[in-house]
C-alpha cells in the first residue's frame, strides 16, 4: 500500500516536470539555437580569424595605395603642365634650345595630352628650323599611332599633309583628307581647302567650286580660311557669300559657271 502510493506520487511529479509550457519550450529552443550560433562563430573565428584580419589589412592597404597613386598622378600632371608652359614660353621668346630638354622629357610622358602636345611642339620647331622631313616624320608618328585618340591623329594628319602638300600627287591628297573635308568635321576648313586645291590640279573645278562654296558659308570655319574659300569659289563662278539664294546654296553655279570652269582648265 505504501509502495503503491510512492509510485503514484513519483509518476505525478514526473508528469509535472515533463509538462513544459509551449512558451517555455520556445525560449529553451531559442537559447539552444543562440548557443549553437555562438559556438559556430567561435569556431569560424578560431579557424579563419587571421585570414579575415589579413584580408581587411590588404583591402585597406589597396585603398590607401590607390589614393596615394591618384595624388601622385595629379601632382605629376601639374608638374608636366608647368613644363609644357615653360617650353612654349621659351619658344615664343625665340629660345627653342631651352625648350628642347623639356619637350624631350614630355614626349615620353604617359599622359597622352602632354605627350602629343610635346610632339606637336617638336614638329613645329623642326619645321621652323628648316627640318621639314623630321617634322613630317614626327607628325606621321602621331597620325599612325592607333592608340591615340582620333582628334590627335586627325590634327597630325592635316598638319603633315600641309607640310608635304607640294610633293604629293593631288589624288593622294584627296584620298588622305577626303574624309575630313566634309561639313561638320572639325578640320573641314583646313582639309577642305587642300582638297579643293588638289581638285583644281586634277582639272576638276566642278568639284572644287562647290567645296570652296561650302567652306565659305560655314561659320564654324576660321575666318581666314573662309575668306580664301569665298575668293576661290568666286573665281570659279560660285558665289559663296552668306546671303546666297536657295539654288546657289545647293551648290548650283551661276549662269557663267561653265565659262569659269573652262577658264580654270
Amino acid at each position: 500500500m505504501g509502495a503503491g502510493a510512492d509510485d503514484a506520487a513519483a509518476l505525478k511529479f514526473g508528469e509535472q516536470v515533463l509538462a513544459i509550457k509551449p512558451q517555455d519550450a520556445d525560449t529553451f529552443l531559442k537559447e539552444v539555437d543562440e548557443e549553437l550560433r555562438k559556438e559556430r562563430v567561435n569556431q569560424f573565428v578560431a579557424r579563419y580569424g587571421w585570414w579575415i584580419v589579413a584580408a581587411i589589412v590588404l583591402v585597406l592597404g589597396a585603398i590607401g595605395g590607390f589614393i596615394w597613386w591618384q595624388n601622385r598622378e595629379r601632382a605629376k600632371a601639374a608638374e608636366q603642365g608647368e613644363q609644357l608652359l615653360e617650353a612654349l614660353q621659351s619658344i615664343e621668346s625665340g629660345n627653342p634650345g631651352a625648350a628642347s630638354p623639356k619637350v624631350a622629357e614630355l614626349a615620353g610622358s604617359d599622359v597622352d595630352a602632354y605627350r602629343v602636345s610635346a610632339l606637336f611642339v617638336r614638329a613645329s620647331t623642326q619645321a621652323e628650323a628648316g627640318q621639314g622631313q623630321a617634322a613630317i616624320a614626327t607628325l606621321r608618328s602621331i597620325a599612325e599611332n592607333q592608340d591615340l585618340a582620333e582628334p590627335y591623329r586627325h590634327a597630325a594628319l592635316v598638319r603633315q599633309t600641309a607640310l608635304e602638300f607640294d610633293r604629293l600627287q593631288p589624288q593622294a591628297v584627296v584620298r588622305r583628307l577626303g574624309p575630313l573635308a566634309r561639313p561638320g568635321q572639325p578640320w573641314f576648313g583646313s582639309a577642305g581647302e587642300m582638297v579643293g586645291i588638289a581638285q583644281l590640279k586634277m582639272r576638276r573645278p566642278d568639284l572644287a567650286g562647290p567645296l570652296f562654296q561650302r567652306i565659305g558659308r560655314d561659320e564654324r570655319v576660321p575666318p581666314s580660311i573662309r575668306t580664301r574659300a569665298i575668293q576661290m569659289a568666286g573665281s570659279l563662278g560660285y558665289d559663296a557669300m552668306p546671303e546666297q539664294n536657295q539654288g546657289a546654296a545647293q551648290g548650283e553655279g551661276p549662269p557663267n559657271a561653265a565659262a569659269a570652269r573652262e577658264e580654270a582648265e
